[in-house]
C-alpha cells in the first residue's frame, strides 16, 4: 500500500511539474514590467531615422532660427557655438580623423546629416530629451551643420533637403549595408 501511494505521489508530482512547465512556457519571459503595446502604438513611438531620410517627420528649420534654440537648450553643455564645454565639442574642429589627435566634430566625423537629426530628437536636450518639436530639431540641426561649414545659414533643412546634405566624412566609414547612399 505504501508503495502504491509513493508511486501515485511521484506521478502526481510529475504531472504537477509538467503542468507548471506548460504554464510557464505560455507566459513571456522577463520581469513583466509595464504592459504590452499595440503595433499602432509602437509605430507612433518609432523614431528611427535612416541615412536616406526614411523616418524624418514633416517640419523645417534653418541655422538662423537654430542659433537661438542652440543658445537656449544646448550651449550650457556644448558651449557657445558648439565649441565644447561639459559635453563634447560639436563644431570648430580642425584636426581630421587621420591626425594624431583628431577632432570628432560633426563636420569632420559624422557621415550622415540625418544622424544628427536622429540623435538630437531622441536625446537632447539632456535634461528634457524629446521635448523639441520637429521644426526645432530641424533648426538646431541646420545650425550645427552651418557652424561646421557644411550648409549656409539660410539653407532650409526638412525631410527632403536633409538627406541630400553631403557630409565631408560620408565615405570615412565602412558600410555594413551596400544599399545605403554613399
Amino acid at each position: 500500500m505504501r508503495e502504491s501511494a509513493r508511486r501515485l505521489g511521484a506521478a502526481g508530482l510529475g504531472l504537477a511539474f509538467a503542468l507548471a512547465h506548460v504554464a510557464l512556457a505560455a507566459e513571456p519571459a522577463g520581469p513583466r514590467l509595464g504592459k504590452p503595446v499595440s503595433a499602432e502604438q509602437a509605430a507612433r513611438a518609432s523614431l528611427n531615422v535612416f541615412p536616406d531620410g526614411r523616418g524624418l517627420p514633416p517640419g523645417r528649420g534653418n541655422a538662423v532660427e537654430g542659433a537661438a534654440l542652440f543658445a537656449k537648450h544646448c550651449a550650457v553643455c556644448h558651449g557657445a557655438a558648439g565649441r565644447g564645454a561639459s559635453a563634447e565639442e560639436l563644431a570648430g574642429g580642425s584636426e581630421p580623423l587621420t591626425s594624431a589627435f583628431p577632432d570628432k566634430t560633426i563636420g569632420l566625423y559624422w557621415p550622415y546629416a540625418t544622424t544628427l537629426f536622429d540623435v538630437t530628437r531622441r536625446s537632447m536636450p539632456m535634461f528634457a530629451p524629446g521635448s523639441l518639436s520637429a521644426d526645432e530639431v530641424y533648426a538646431v540641426t541646420a545650425y550645427l551643420l552651418s557652424a561646421n561649414g557644411v550648409i549656409g545659414e539660410r539653407d532650409e533643412m526638412n525631410a527632403s533637403t536633409l538627406p541630400k546634405v553631403r557630409m565631408p566624412n560620408r565615405n570615412g566609414f565602412i558600410g555594413i549595408d551596400a544599399k545605403l547612399p554613399r
